[in-house]
């Protein structure tokens, strides 16, 4: 009986000891994005016995009564310990990304948040760390460390977006590319992309699509950029400025709160330029106002007001003999007539989302872009108010599909813009008679869908598409001249741009993918309506396949990193520019071109080492070698078949070095090198070929555990190169060349207080 009693109360403990458990739930979130983390190991502080986060972030735990605290860990971020909430709730783990150490990229692209690894698609990535290699001025260099990427400045602020050789360009503005600024169309009333109202410090992160593979995103044939503004962590004040050659100027000041329900950012920033050139000052005023709310943890809310007023001079290109005699100096009519450009935008956008359980997630926004332009150019002068309204939703749906993992998502996006578009004779910067008086109304949309399955042998099929519409319908309410008006209009047929893509996930070390894609790019209202005052109804949208293999993979324990793609993009009615007589831009389709190449990026971190006095010494490189040519192309009784497409180096490298000490100290130096470019559709006339090296070092440090300092300096062009950045293709009288500035200094420091 004694052994019977003894039995039953040792079983009696442990039944009692095993009941003694708690389970605790969360998610892992980034802190900076609150987008989950997958993967991340969740663990008892106690035992170390712990999980992994699944794909959407969440995890499960057991722990023993009484312990009341976890750690979690994943690699590129700094590990942190959580205290458990009193009451029984679902717990969020917030992790924020360390910049001394490699770590896996997430991408959002392709309404999939999957590691690098495992996209099926050429698509490169800028952290916060990436843009800071160089001075806050312009996102210019930074983008052109992205291989398959050229990011001209064809005047000060005045800016020309290629992916993979479309550097194709309306009157002001970039096409032929869609952006999106926290998940909301960045795009003016004219269809052209006002990059140049962006203060480059304000942008945390860049997501570029190459090609039309973004089928989610609707129509285009060069690509999607993805940005994302920087969002804060915690609750600050910051303010800094810098100075530099050729009257550069800039200042800022901002403030944020962060709670663990919300996170709220205003900033203020200023930048002024006398320039280079005769004829190039900038004044550029920003203010940003952004954040996002959890009212619970399922949803979320997302907000940002961008208010931008931005004046830059137009020097004009130069002939080459000019070019070279003095590229300091400004084309003479654009001094006599004060080319120059006046624009003030407003960027608003709400997004709304909402996790509905474990299967079922959407995505809404709702955005407004209003402008008014003032511009006197050469040839006239031109008054434009802008507006333009929209929404954008997707649903995802998480299910398994014969017993195969598959994600859908089903979605829409239309907008409506509207311009109204006078233009004047120009006197001498002024406005004089009234040429014409347009009122545009431009509708488009599209739908699109994705499915996403997760095959055995650890292969991923995605398939989607999107079906896209256009139409512009234009009003001239009356003409200088003759006081008479008319009614014109434009529509497209529905295009479909379907989109397969197949990643095969050798290891943790190794992936490939394979994609075919098409696409289209609609003119822009800008390029059927040009200045001078003509409808274009004969313009045809661009369209195109493309086809791409792809591998990546790291080696040494993630120490060297290696992505290399080639692509092929057979295009037709490509759309080219060209400049008249009177210095007006017209467009045409130019039947069609071959644009194949190789893509491929290179990092290895040499030292990587977070305690030691040397930290980090990363070596990178990107190369890209682009063999585009015309395949059908005879204008006026011309045959340009097999030329080179006009605007595209074929060679271009990019290189450069990371270092950073436990001290504070820190260096980046880049160096780029493109051939020359073909400047005009018969290949006779090319800009020559450049190397630029320029760096960035200073010392940043944390002081009393919440003052923040970096104090920095830089050199742009060290060894003074004379070269030409944005060039005027096919122009008119031989004017092709935009010198670029010769060697140019900066310096300057930035404060922020932490609370």
């Amino acid at each position: 009986m004694k052994h019977l009693f003894l039995s039953l109360l040792f079983s009696l403990l442990f039944c009692l000891t095993s009941w003694a458990q708690q389970l605790v739930t969360g998610q892992v979130l980034e802190a900076q994005t609150r987008k989950p983390l997958a993967g991340a190991a969740v663990a008892n502080s106690a035992t170390g016995v712990g999980t992994i986060s699944d794909a959407e972030g969440r995890f499960s735990l057991e722990l023993p009564i009484g312990q009341t605290r976890m750690t979690a860990t994943l690699l590129g971020y700094r590990p942190v310990t959580v205290t458990l909430p009193a009451a029984s709730q679902e717990l969020i783990i917030l992790l924020s990304a360390d910049n001394t150490q490699l770590r896996e990229v997430v991408v959002t692209g392709y309404e999939s948040r999957r590691p690098l690894q495992e996209t099926a698609g050429a698509i490169g990535v800028l952290s916060s760390r990436e843009l800071q290699r160089f001075s806050e001025t312009t996102l210019v260099p930074a983008l052109n460390t992205l291989p398959g990427v050229r990011m001209e400045e064809r005047a000060t602020a005045s800016y020309r977006l290629s992916i993979r050789g479309s550097s194709l360009r309306a009157p002001f503005g970039v096409r032929n590319v869609k952006v999106y600024l926290n998940e909301i169309p960045l795009v003016e009333a004219n269809g052209t992309i006002p990059l140049n109202l962006l203060d480059a410090a304000t942008i945390g992160n860049v997501e570029v699509i190459k090609g039309p593979s973004g089928s989610v995103y609707g129509a285009g044939t060069g690509g999607t950029v993805l940005l994302e503004t920087v969002r804060p962590t915690e609750s600050s004040i910051m303010a800094g400025g810098l100075v530099g050659s050729y009257g550069l100027r800039r200042g800022f000041a901002g403030a944020s709160v962060a709670t663990e329900k919300s996170n709220l950012l205003l900033r203020y920033d200023r930048q002024t330029l006398d320039g280079y050139r005769e004829q190039s000052a900038m004044d550029r005023q920003s203010v940003l106002l952004s954040g996002q709310f959890y009212p619970t943890q399922k949803q979320t809310f997302s907000f940002h007001a961008l208010y931008s007023d931005l004046y830059y001079e137009l020097p004009g290109a130069l002939t080459r003999e000019q070019y070279e005699a003095n590229p300091r100096q400004a084309r003479q009519l654009n001094k006599d007539q004060n080319a120059s450009i006046n624009l003030d935008g407003l960027n608003l956008g709400l997004v709304h989302s909402y996790q509905f359980n474990d299967r079922w997630s959407n995505n809404t926004s709702l955005f407004g872009v209003f402008s008014f332009l003032n511009h006197p150019f050469t040839n006239d002068y031109e008054r434009n108010t802008n507006q333009s309204l929209g929404g954008r939703t997707r649903t995802a749906y998480r299910t398994q599909v014969a017993e195969l993992p598959t994600r859908f998502v089903l979605g829409a996006e239309g907008q409506r813009r509207f311009v109204n578009s006078r233009h004047y004779q120009n006197v001498k910067g002024t406005a004089g008679t009234l040429s014409f008086d347009d009122e545009v109304v431009a509708t488009q949309g599209f739908v699109f869908g994705q499915a996403e399955v997760e095959l055995p042998a650890q292969f991923i099929l995605t398939l989607g598409g999107s079906l896209n519409t256009l139409n512009y319908d234009l009003t001239r309410v009356t003409t200088g001249a003759t006081g008479v008006g008319s009614n014109n209009s434009r529509g497209f047929d529905p295009q479909f741009s379907p989109r397969a893509a197949l990643v095969k996930v050798f290891s943790p070390k190794l992936s490939a993918h394979a994609s075919i894609s098409a696409g289209f790019s609609p003119p822009t209202e800008a390029e059927v309506r040009p200045s001078d005052g003509s409808f274009n109804t004969a313009l045809q949208p661009e369209k195109g396949t493309n086809y791409e293999l792809g591998i990546r993979g790291n080696l040494f324990n993630q120490r060297l990193t290696y992505d290399v793609v080639g692509f092929r993009l057979n295009l037709s009615e490509t759309i080219l520019i060209q400049s008249t007589p009177e210095d007006i831009d017209v467009f045409q389709n130019a039947g069609a071109t071959r644009q194949q190449g190789v893509e491929a990026a290179l990092g290895f971190a040499v030292v990587q080492a977070p305690e030691q006095p040397l930290s980090l010494l990363k070596l990178w490189s990107a190369y890209t070698y682009n063999h585009f040519r015309f395949r059908n192309y005879q204008p006026n009784d011309q045959n340009f078949s097999g030329n080179s497409l006009t605007g595209t180096p074929e060679h271009v490298l990019t290189a450069g070095f990371d270092v950073e000490s436990a001290f504070g100290f820190y260096l980046n130096a880049t160096g780029n090198y493109t051939s020359d470019i073909p400047l005009n559709d018969a290949n006779t006339v090319f800009a020559d070929s450049y190397l630029v090296l320029g760096g960035r070092g200073g010392y940043r440090k944390t002081f009393a555990q919440t003052w923040h300092l970096d104090v920095y300096g830089g050199v742009d062009n060290a060894t003074d190169e004379l070269y030409s950045l944005g060039n005027d293709l096919n122009g008119f009288g031989n004017r092709y060349f935009q010198p670029a500035p010769g060697r140019n200094f900066y310096g300057g420091v930035q404060l922020r207080k932490s609370f």
